[in-house]
């Protein structure tokens, strides 16, 4: 086993200091005391309670949630249908054309993705709140649901669904009985990664959103242009502690998971 350079350990503490420092530092001085979060005054926890009671930040949370829960919600539907008729349908006219618009929002600037989408909503008279956001939402996180789940249909093995389709299933059952139980992890990861891009989208939504549909994104980037206050520290120590404790379940799912699959396996060659 080869072992680590000086220069590659002082290269990866200096690049994780980097990135997770910042992080420390903002949950250090979500509990201070001071309302300047510069001065450290004191440990005190006053600022969470008092971000339980600031209704805008409390709505815009709820805001964000339903949106992304509806949005990566159709995008999954959506997306695992693009990718199956791309993987399975073979060559049809239009393809190149249907693959194009399926991909481009991948490369697309958000920019002028939003601005396109708010140019389609003022010309079709729709007036913009939440219905407009999960529309732009679902629009651009389609194809990254779409990429993630073309990759796990390519290795799908089509005999399968072929053999089920023998025994006297029709498409729609077939699907629904065999290829999508396989197919599920890739589905449940582009919902998940659906879900993250909509909760951490701004500039989109920025466009998009009216009076009284603020995202808890756009609500946090007004907040911090008057100002960083201890109420946006304790709330992004929420978020990350909400994430962290998704990580950890999820890793220890998936190892338990990997765990119970050895030891089928061992059981297996035991009894063989």
């Amino acid at each position: 086993m080869k072992r680590l350079s000086p220069f590659n350990i002082t290269s990866l503490t200096l690049g994780f200091a980097f990135l997770y420092l910042p992080m420390i530092l903002l949950v250090i001085y979500s509990f201070n005391a001071s309302k300047l979060v510069t001065v450290w005054a004191g440990f005190s926890t006053k600022w969470y309670g008092e971000l339980l009671q600031d209704e805008a930040f409390l709505n815009a949370a709820w805001v964000t949630l339903k949106v992304a829960v509806i949005s990566s919600t159709f995008a999954t539907i959506l997306g695992t249908m693009a990718a199956y008729v791309l993987v399975n349908a073979g060559r049809f006219f239009g393809r190149t054309l249907f693959s194009g618009m399926i991909y481009a929002p991948l490369v697309m600037p958000e920019v002028i993705t939003g601005l396109s989408l708010l140019l389609l909503f003022i010309g079709i008279g729709l007036d913009r709140g939440v219905l407009t956001i999960v529309l732009a939402h679902t629009t651009f996180s389609m194809c990254y649901v779409s990429v993630v789940v073309s990759s796990r249909l390519v290795s799908f093995d089509r005999s399968l669904e072929e053999a089920a389709l023998d025994l006297g299933c029709n498409r729609v059952e077939a699907f629904r009985l065999v290829t999508l139980p396989i197919i599920a992890p890739a589905v449940i990861s582009g919902w998940l990664l659906a879900f993250t891009l909509s909760l951490d989208d701004l500039v989109i939504a920025s466009f998009v959103s009216g009076p009284s549909s603020t995202t808890l994104p756009i609500k946090i980037w007004s907040a911090v242009r008057l100002g960083v206050s201890p109420e946006i520290n304790a709330l992004s120590t929420l978020m990350i502690g909400v994430v962290t404790i998704g990580v950890i379940t999820a890793s220890l799912i998936s190892k338990r998971k990997t765990v119970r699959a050895q030891m089928d396996a061992q059981t297996a060659e035991r009894s063989e």
